[in-house]
């Protein structure tokens, strides 16, 4: 019997939400279940449901007088699946209740399929009527889908852009290609690209990563199995040409799973000396040598926690250090919208000062007159500028390169959409002779 897609988004919206498990672990679980077709809409209902909690969270609100709770609990976010499709995708609203309901028998909860089944007309009632409370005034979390203590820190960092952030996360990202410059050139693969009618809407200026117009199936790029191109957002494609790598440097990359940044220094630099890729999780490893062999490239790869390096260093100091230090993640939210969920106000503390510690531990391997990038995927200042004003000020040997123009500014803070790229952050530091 084929497994009810609903019953599975609801499984996994609620292993995310109600026991804080990673929807990149979760997902591809539910979808080992189901045929090939059926991928594309079970990843839309989930990442759906994810980005539109608290507003769909207020809609169930309306009509049940008692949250559902223990055992019953995935019937909750099985409502919410429900309404998602009702409000957000084109099912048509008969085929959204017949599947829903239905999907309480999967689910172990039969006793809910009256309450879900009126839940679900209701809503759909209110929304055909247009009487819905959305037209009052909700709270920030409810109106902007984002939990409160973000938003807050957004407006404060962000006074006149903090709404575009909120909206940008909430868009499904696009897809950036880098082309393998040993193989072709960013030209030779445009010809390759437009002979397989596949567009592309921008060639980012600094780094020739390749936005593409609509999103398409991997194998449909011309040599993607062959190592000719890979996926890689636009702005985590800076890191490469920011750190500037030249032959017969020793090279380190830091926190370096899943490897798509390792690979690019190798592609962009492949007259380098040496290059280790560190990752404190093993597991997490696999990819970086998936990557690598897919490529055809070659690197030191360790499991290894980049604040430690008394552990795992073989004495040699690196000429060229990319640190992309843990971070909140909260520029990738539209790339993982359980981020949202997931993260808490109370973590910042804790990462920042993992931060600084593997800052402080790593600088000590770099040579004098050698390049650290500091990168994070996050947007929040106190884990990027003022992360790097921070260490500047406590240690008197480190000179900051400009990125940007504005060379008052500390590092290059990308935000989420600015040219659909990720919300990153850079910051090049020098080591003083």
């Amino acid at each position: 019997m084929a497994a009810n897609l609903r019953a599975l988004a609801a499984r996994c919206t609620f292993a995310v939400v109600d026991k804080g498990r990673s929807l990149a672990d979760e997902l591809p679980q539910q979808l080992a279940k189901i045929e090939s077709k059926d991928k594309g809409l079970l990843q839309e209902l989930c990442y759906g449901v994810l980005r539109h909690l608290p507003e769909l969270e207020n809609d169930v609100r309306e009509f049940i007088k008692k949250p559902l709770t223990g055992k019953q609990r995935v019937g909750h976010f099985l409502m919410l699946v429900g309404i998602y499709q009702i409000k957000y995708t084109r099912i048509p609203d008969h085929a959204a209740f017949n599947e829903t309901v239905s999907a309480c028998k999967p689910l172990k909860c039969d006793h809910l399929k009256g309450l879900i089944n009126g839940v679900l007309r209701n809503f759909q009632r209110r929304q055909a009527s247009d009487d819905s409370s959305t037209s009052t005034e909700l709270p920030d979390a409810i109106a902007y889908n984002h939990p409160s203590w973000f938003i807050k820190k957004v407006k404060a960092a962000y006074p006149e852009a903090w709404l575009s952030v909120l909206n940008a996360n909430m868009q499904r990202p696009p897809m950036w290609l880098r082309v393998n410059q040993l193989h072709h050139t960013l030209e030779e693969y445009l010809i390759l690209l437009a002979a397989e009618n596949i567009e592309y809407t921008l060639v980012d200026k600094k780094s020739s990563a390749i936005r593409l117009t609509e999103a398409v199936d991997v194998n449909k790029l011309p040599g993607f199995q062959q190592g000719w191109v890979s996926i890689q957002d636009g702005a985590a494609q800076q890191a490469a040409r920011l750190l500037d790598c030249q032959p017969q440097d020793n090279v380190l990359d830091c926190c370096a799973a899943p490897g798509g940044k390792t690979c690019h220094i190798l592609e962009y630099s492949p007259n380098i000396k040496a290059m280790t890729a560190i990752d404190i999780e093993a597991s997490r490893l696999v990819r970086v040598n998936e990557n690598l062999e897919r490529l055809q490239l070659t690197a030191d790869v360790i499991a290894a926690d980049a604040a430690t390096p008394e552990k795992w260093w073989d004495g040699q100091l690196y000429d060229r250090i990319l640190l992309d230090a843990p971070c909140s993640g909260t520029g990738v939210i539209r790339r993982h919208p359980d981020i949202k969920w997931l993260r808490k106000s109370q973590d910042i503390d804790v990462l920042t000062d993992l931060q600084q510690d593997i800052l402080k531990n790593i600088w000590s391997l770099l040579k004098p007159g050698g390049t650290l990038l500091y990168a994070t995927c996050s947007i929040l200042p106190e884990e990027n500028s003022q992360q790097v004003q921070r260490f500047i000020e406590k240690n008197s040997d480190v000179e900051l390169i400009s990125i940007t123009e504005n060379t008052t500014e500390i590092g290059w803070q990308i935000l989420p959409n600015d040219n659909s790229m990720d919300g990153f952050y850079y910051a090049k530091l020098i080591k003083k002779q």
